[in-house]
């Protein structure tokens, strides 16, 4: 079967990015480092070049989503790629045969990349194994959500200057969160120390095993705390029983303003991330939002900067800008 080649650019070799579970501490380095250059871009009067130029894009969605699409589309249009959306949310498709007569179908319009979001654990592998173009997971169930850790990884960076030795605590529905999966791989393989903590009921059995630390007292986690990010509560969960109300766990889980004042003694000072979209008031409170210590907003620019990066990379021509003209 055919499989297509893989891009030598930097150094990356990678022909899909499906989770970071594979992928290699140098490659999501270069990731980061062409993200650089790319937001150098941003500040350009035209916020374009023509690295995927003649490149065809395509976005298949299984899912609803507005923000990853949307940084995807703008990520490629940026590099001056075709774009098609296809929208299968409401659609009869599912897994399966459907799945693959769908992608065969985009295949047949010449697309080089498929970008693909389902709620089937698994399926962007499965179109990865049988299609000879380039395959990025924007979210498959809980299972990952590559690019989401790499834009968070790479806003961290930023903000600090490293990833090495940092305590990082990701809060919330850690059970079914593709972003905590995704970012554990990612933050652990350049040498930060992570910790998750919830509910006993929101926490995978067995979490211990990706080299985590877990809390279930929030007040104790935020202690040794460097960056925090929150994650949302998916409020369907709530249908579930597996938290008593939304208001307990805020009580019990919310960042609150007066909360991480507590945590922050001296001159420490805890950055707060939060993947979006928020409900305010529940996992996260406004005034904790929209702080300075917040860089939520700086993640959803970053996003497009990181989707930039790794549409580059995967099948890129040319040279990685590196000056604002």
């Amino acid at each position: 079967m055919h499989t297509g080649h893989e891009s030598t650019t930097s150094g990356f070799k990678q022909k899909h990015l499906l989770d970071l579970h594979d992928i290699t501490a140098e490659n999501i380095i270069t990731v980061l480092d062409t993200a650089v250059s790319f937001k150098n871009i941003f500040t350009r009067s035209i916020k374009k070049v023509p690295s995927l130029r003649g490149k065809t894009v395509c976005n298949l969605f299984f899912e609803p989503s507005t923000r990853t699409r949307i940084s995807f589309e703008l990520a490629a249009k940026r590099l001056s790629a075709d774009v098609i959306n296809f929208n299968a949310q409401t659609s009869s498709l599912s897994k399966g045969e459907s799945l693959i007569d769908t992608a065969k179908t985009l295949l047949a319009m010449n697309a080089d990349i498929i970008i693909m979001r389902h709620s089937s654990p698994g399926a962007a592998h499965f179109l990865a194994h049988r299609l000879p173009v380039h395959i990025v997971n924007a979210g498959d169930g809980s299972h990952a959500h590559p690019t989401q850790a790499l834009l968070d990884i790479f806003t961290i960076r930023e903000k600090l200057g490293y990833i090495e030795g940092l305590n990082i605590l990701i809060v919330g529905d850690i059970l079914h969160s593709r972003v905590a999966r995704s970012n554990i791989q990612g933050l652990r393989k350049l040498g930060a120390h992570v910790s998750v903590c919830g509910p006993s009921t929101l926490i995978p059995a067995h979490i211990e095993q990706l080299g985590v630390t877990v809390f279930y007292d929030l007040d104790q986690a935020l202690e040794q705390c460097d960056v925090i990010n929150v994650l949302r509560i998916q409020l369907e969960r709530q249908q579930q029983g597996l938290f008593p109300s939304l208001r307990e766990y805020s009580l019990l889980f919310g960042l609150t303003a007066e909360r991480l004042e507590r945590a922050q003694k001296g001159n420490k000072k805890i950055l707060v991330l939060h993947p979006g979209p928020m409900n305010r008031g529940i996992e996260i409170s406004s005034e904790v939002a929209d702080s300075a210590q917040s860089v939520i907003t700086e993640q959803v620019t970053n996003g497009i900067a990181v989707r930039m990066a790794v549409l580059y990379l995967l099948c890129g021509q040319g040279t990685v800008p590196d000056t604002v003209e």
